[in-house]
């Protein structure tokens, strides 16, 4: 604590944007407190009064509640960080996505899975012109699976990779994507709430050092119409008290436990009403498109990636899956506890498992289900799957819909440039 002059206090709201406070170290009290609203607010900062925002109730406080010893090492001199537990009115503010990922986590705990969370990142790199207009990052010598100056030239990869290591966020793996300048960041695997975490202060850092370098680092689901899209993969396993990789059956043909199938029975399930969840702005389905290896069939295979359900070759503690439809648009803990949700609802139901997947999934696949084409259509299918919202938290479902059908709305009231350069001359 003597080395910190300062606390940033910081947390993942609705949107998966970061809010948070400075706290001076002499005054920290273990809490800070914000205003309810915030979780009425959309990215243009229009107030709603939907649920959950506090608007019609006087606008009332959340209380971020930390512990001392959950200080840790931030990116910025002489200042530790923290990630608060939201409260209201005493009790976890139940429309919190990190709350949720806390009560699904308790859940299986309960039945003797401890759940581990992997996440591999994709992002796009964008530098300004003459113009000052965010254009791509300059890699003319760029190709998938490059490093060094080749695919990165300012070397902003490797200021991001000293700056984690120092304040205790561990990276497993970097490389360059298929299109430039699009790059792939895998964090270490580790229990679900400690791993979701260092996958928010990660982003926020990632951004923060390329902003201070001159550079803009963007999750954006589908920034580049003719490039492909960024994914955030959510691999998840689930150990025993014992600590054995439950996933793993040694005696089946294929190594996969009957958890493993029920879990992957529940992800095809619930394909659909999933996707307003993990895949949350217009954006998104600019991504999840027939042919484009991003998590639009419902269906599952082995070590393939044209297929949503994804089972990587590793066997025994390595093994895992992989469910490849959530983008970084999306509240990392709301993501990580809906795709948990969905496999635990496959766990405790006797849904029904289709034949994995042996189709290309660029010309023909074995399904005729996907996700919905856009942003309303998935709002309309997570409404109807009662059971996902139920499971999540009915407060959560109900002020992410409200907040994301404005998103709609604002959406298809605006005139596009596509729609002005296509039709104002010739109509």
């Amino acid at each position: 604590m003597e080395k910190f002059r300062r606390i940033r206090v910081l947390f993942s709201d609705h949107l998966g944007l970061a809010r948070g406070k400075y706290q001076p170290i002499n005054s920290a009290l273990g809490e800070a407190k914000f205003c309810m609203s915030l979780y009425g607010l959309t990215y243009d900062k229009q107030l709603l009064p939907v649920p959950g925002s506090g608007l019609l109730d006087g606008l009332p406080d959340v209380v971020a509640k930390y512990k001392e010893e959950n200080i840790r090492p931030s990116w910025e001199t002489n200042t530790g960080i923290v990630i608060p537990d939201l409260e209201f009115k005493g009790e976890p503010l139940s429309h919190c996505g990190r709350n949720a990922l806390k009560k699904t986590i308790a859940q299986f705990e309960a039945i003797g899975l401890t759940p581990y969370i992997g996440i591999e990142l994709e992002a796009y790199v964008f530098e300004k012109n003459g113009d000052e207009n965010w254009v791509p990052y300059n890699t003319p010598g760029a190709y998938v699976y490059g490093t060094g100056a080749k695919v990165d030239p300012a070397g902003l990869i490797d200021k991001v990779w000293q700056q984690a290591e120092a304040c205790g966020i561990e990276l497993e793996s970097f490389n360059s994507e298929f299109d430039s300048p699009q790059f792939e960041l895998t964090l270490k695997y580790g229990k679900a709430l400690e791993a979701v975490d260092q996958i928010f202060l990660f982003k926020i850092m990632a951004k923060e050092i390329f902003e201070k370098n001159g550079y803009l680092l963007s999750f954006m689901p589908k920034p580049l119409s003719k490039n492909g899209g960024s994914g955030m993969h959510i691999n998840f396993s689930f150990n025993s008290k014992k600590g054995k990789n439950e996933i793993f059956d040694k005696s089946t043909n294929d190594g996969l436990s009957d958890i493993a199938k029920k879990s992957i029975s529940g992800l095809i399930h619930h394909h659909e009403g999933m996707s307003a969840l993990v895949a949350p702005t217009v954006n998104s389905y600019r991504r999840l498109m027939p042919a484009s290896l991003s998590g639009y069939w419902a269906n599952w295979g082995y070590d393939h990636r044209g297929v949503t359900t994804r089972i990587p070759d590793d066997r025994g503690q390595n093994s895992r899956i992989e469910f490849r439809m959530p983008d970084c648009s999306s509240n990392p803990y709301t993501a990580v506890a809906t795709v948990l949700q969905a496999a635990k609802l496959g766990i405790e139901n006797d849904y029904k498992l289709p034949d994995a997947e042996t189709l290309d999934c660029l010309e023909s696949q074995s399904t005729d289900r996907h996700v919905p084409d856009n942003l309303a259509l998935a709002l309309e299918a997570l409404i109807n799957d009662k059971t996902l919202c139920q499971a999540l938290g009915q407060e959560l479902v109900d002020n992410h819909i409200a907040i994301k059908n404005q998103e709609w709305q604002d959406f298809v009231s605006h005139t596009t440039d596509w729609e002005f350069d296509q039709y104002l001359e010739y109509i």
